[in-house]
């Protein structure tokens, strides 16, 4: 799994971190909500687009691990990365 050239980028609604994977041949938007980042990334309600950029570059791996198994499971075009996609499984 690569990302690609393009910056990851917060979206117009600002309640998600929109980014693309490559993975087989293919390109698959994927985003993180807002939701998410705040409730285990530690971003504030209300923080700026740059603190929700670093919090996502300093979650990255992490981010990209949950995208890239449920690119695995689903094999639609566009990966939705919720607060429940980073609770402990038990």
């Amino acid at each position: 799994m690569e990302t690609l050239d393009a910056p990851p980028s917060v979206a117009p609604d600002n309640q998600s971190v929109i980014f693309t994977l490559s993975t087989h041949g293919r390109e698959v938007e994927c985003s993180v909500s807002r939701d998410a980042l705040e409730q285990h990334f530690w971003v504030q309600p209300g923080a700026s687009d740059k603190r929700i950029l670093t919090a996502f570059a300093d979650g990255r791996k992490r981010i990209m691990a949950i995208a890239e198994r449920k690119i695995l499971a689903h094999s639609s075009e566009r990966i939705v990365l919720t607060a429940v996609d980073f609770e402990a499984r038990t």
